[in-house]
C-alpha cells in the first residue's frame, strides 16, 4: 500500500499531489491551460448527472475555478427537472486530495478574516452545496479522499467506496483545523469519540474500515464503481424525486432540531408532498395493485 498523503503546508494538499502536478505542468504549457469543462466533466444520463473531477496528474485536487464549476453543476441539478440524481466521482487513484490554492486568483497582505471568508466562500459552499442539492447525491469514490476531498465524499447522501479507496483527515498533519465542515459531518456520521480520533492521528482509513464505522454505504472491486453507482443512481432516477428531496431535508436537519421541531418540519414536509403528482401517483398504484410510475414531478 503507498505512503499516506501528506498535506502541504499552506493548503492542505497532499505531497503526492503536489509532487504530481509538477509532471502536470511540465507537459501543459502555463498560457495553455486545459479548458475548465474537461477538468470538471459533465454528462447527463438516464437522468443522472454524472459530476467527474478528471485531474488525475494532481490526485484531483480542486483548485477554485474547479470548486465553483462542481458547485454551479450542483445548483444546476436541483433546478433541473429533468435531473432526478447525481453521481460525483474521479479518475485515476485518487478521489480528490483536498483544495489546491496553487490555481486561486493572487491575493494582497493577508487580514484579519481573510480565512474565514476564504472558507465560508470557498470549501464550506462546496459541502454546503452537496447537502443542498435537491436530489439525491452518489459519491463514488475511486481512490483516496482527503482533506476537504473526504468531506466533499462524506456530505453526499450514499457513499460507494473502491476497495483501495482511502479517507484521511490530513489537517493535523501540518497543525491544521479541519475545514470544509469536517467537524460538524464526521460526528453526525460516526459520533464525537470516532471523529476526535481521526482527526486527531490523521491516519488514512482504508475502505473497509470507513465502512465499518458507518462512514461509507458499500465497498465495490475497483471494475464495479461506475456500474454500481449507475444502477444506484438509476434506481433513484424513478423514484419519487419530490419525496426524496424531502426525506433529504428532513434527515439533515434532524441532528440539530429538538423534537417539537423535527416533528413540525415533517409535518410540513408531508403537506407539501402530498400536492405532488408522484404522490399521488403511488397512492393509485398501492389501491390499483401496480407498479408505481414516478416522474418526478
Amino acid at each position: 500500500m503507498p505512503a499516506s498523503p501528506r498535506p502541504s503546508a499552506e493548503s492542505g494538499e497532499s505531497d503526492e499531489s503536489a509532487e504530481s502536478r509538477k509532471t502536470d505542468e511540465s507537459i501543459r504549457s502555463p498560457d495553455k491551460p486545459a479548458p475548465l469543462d474537461s477538468l470538471i466533466r459533465h454528462a447527463t444520463d438516464n437522468a443522472v448527472s454524472w459530476i467527474t473531477l478528471d485531474r488525475p496528474q494532481t490526485m484531483n485536487a480542486l483548485t477554485w475555478d474547479q470548486r465553483e464549476r462542481v458547485i454551479a453543476l450542483l445548483a444546476s441539478a436541483s433546478a433541473d427537472p429533468d435531473v432526478r440524481a447525481v453521481v460525483i466521482t474521479a479518475t485515476g487513484r485518487g478521489f480528490c486530495a483536498g483544495a489546491d490554492l496553487r490555481g486561486a486568483p493572487a491575493a494582497g497582505e493577508r487580514i484579519t478574516g481573510d480565512v474565514a471568508r476564504t472558507l465560508r466562500l470557498g470549501a464550506q459552499r462546496l459541502v454546503a452545496a452537496v447537502l443542498d442539492c435537491e436530489k439525491p447525491v452518489i459519491a463514488a469514490v475511486n481512490g483516496t479522499a482527503a482533506g476537504l476531498g473526504a468531506h466533499l465524499a462524506l456530505a453526499c447522501d450514499l457513499v460507494l467506496a473502491a476497495e483501495p479507496a482511502r479517507f484521511i483527515e490530513v489537517f493535523v498533519r501540518r497543525g491544521l483545523v479541519p475545514d470544509g465542515g469536517g467537524a460538524y459531518l464526521l460526528p453526525r456520521l460516526i459520533g464525537p469519540q470516532r471523529a476526535k480520533e481521526l482527526m486527531f492521528f490523521g491516519d488514512a482509513l482504508t475502505a473497509r474500515d470507513a465502512e465499518r464505522l458507518g462512514l461509507v454505504n458499500r465497498v465495490v472491486p475497483p471494475e464495479d464503481l461506475e456500474k454500481t453507482a449507475r444502477e444506484w443512481a438509476e434506481r433513484l432516477a424513478t423514484g419519487p424525486t419530490r419525496a426524496l428531496a424531502l426525506t433529504k431535508q428532513l434527515v439533515n436537519a434532524s441532528l440539530d432540531t429538538d423534537r417539537t421541531a423535527a416533528f413540525a418540519a415533517e409535518a410540513a414536509a408531508q403537506e407539501i408532498n402530498m400536492t405532488t403528482a408522484d404522490a399521488k401517483e403511488g397512492v393509485a398504484s398501492f389501491v390499483e395493485r401496480r407498479a408505481a410510475e414516478y416522474r418526478g414531478r
